[in-house]
């Protein structure tokens, strides 16, 4: 898919890998929705990046919200071609913490963001996606879900977190066999250590210990890195139904 003129829909589109994503589409000459909560760095990037760019504000997981985001982003722009999922949260705690076992409302919030949430904005994009009119290809859009490294080797204290990602892992080739009578893709991108806004509350000295970690190149990856698999995966109709690592090698310890 050639991604000028093209509408892609950023979930988490306000910050960190999401707006990587959002700036390295408009520079490829396409169009996007950024979805997010944060409604004054949504509406303060929107502005920066002008009119080929809106924002909407809306709860990934709930389903009245992101049906009405859906439908607002279609009559914005007239369609959707693209959409790219990064919106997510985190959780640490241990499953039997010092205070006893670990909520099971804490568990419940990850999973209900980053896998109902992950899932709601697929259903709803795909069903206007399979609107579009193909290309030469036979494409009609292109969905991108984020993973982690986490999926595969979760440390202590991501059981909420390597449960939510693992199970995006396991939507993508299902997804990918049921949407190719339509001509869409599904892929997945599992990213290890980045430079997002959760990592970079660290002191800088941690956060060049967790570079160290990386075995080629050592240090945190660059949101613009994962914007660039993203443009990648785009533009390349034979990347389909697959995870793929973006993470220099790393396999995280236990703990």
């Amino acid at each position: 898919m050639i991604i000028r003129d093209k509408v892609v829909f950023v979930t988490g589109g306000a910050s960190g890998l999401g707006e990587a994503v959002v700036r390295e589409i408009l520079v490829s000459g396409g169009k996007t929705v950024i979805l997010d909560m944060s409604e004054e760095n949504g509406k303060k990037l929107a502005a920066e990046l002008g009119d080929r760019t809106t924002f909407i504000k809306a709860d990934i997981s709930d389903e009245k919200e992101m049906a009405d985001a859906v439908a607002q982003a279609v009559n914005y722009f007239g369609k959707i071609d693209v959409l790219v999922n990064c919106a997510g949260i985190s959780d640490a705690s241990k499953v039997l913490g010092k205070k006893g076992p670990q909520s099971l409302a804490s568990f419940s919030r990850v999973i209900n963001v980053n896998l109902t949430g992950t899932f709601n904005a697929i259903r709803l994009v795909a069903e206007k996606m399979a609107l579009n009119s193909p290309d030469m290809e036979g494409e009609r859009g292109v969905i991108i879900n984020t993973s982690s490294v986490a999926s595969f080797e979760g440390q202590i204290g991501q059981v909420s977190y390597s449960a939510s990602k693992a199970a995006i892992n396991g939507m993508t080739l299902p997804l990918a066999r049921e949407f190719a009578a339509y001509g869409i893709r599904v892929m997945t991108i599992s990213p290890g250590l980045f430079r997002t806004p959760l990592l970079m509350t660290l002191p800088e000295t941690i956060l060049n210990s967790l570079g160290e970690m990386v075995p080629f190149p050592a240090r945190l990856g660059r949101p613009e890195e994962f914007a660039l698999m993203v443009e990648s995966i785009i533009t390349n109709p034979m990347l389909n139904g697959e995870v793929i690592r973006l993470d220099g090698a790393l396999r995280m310890a236990g703990k």
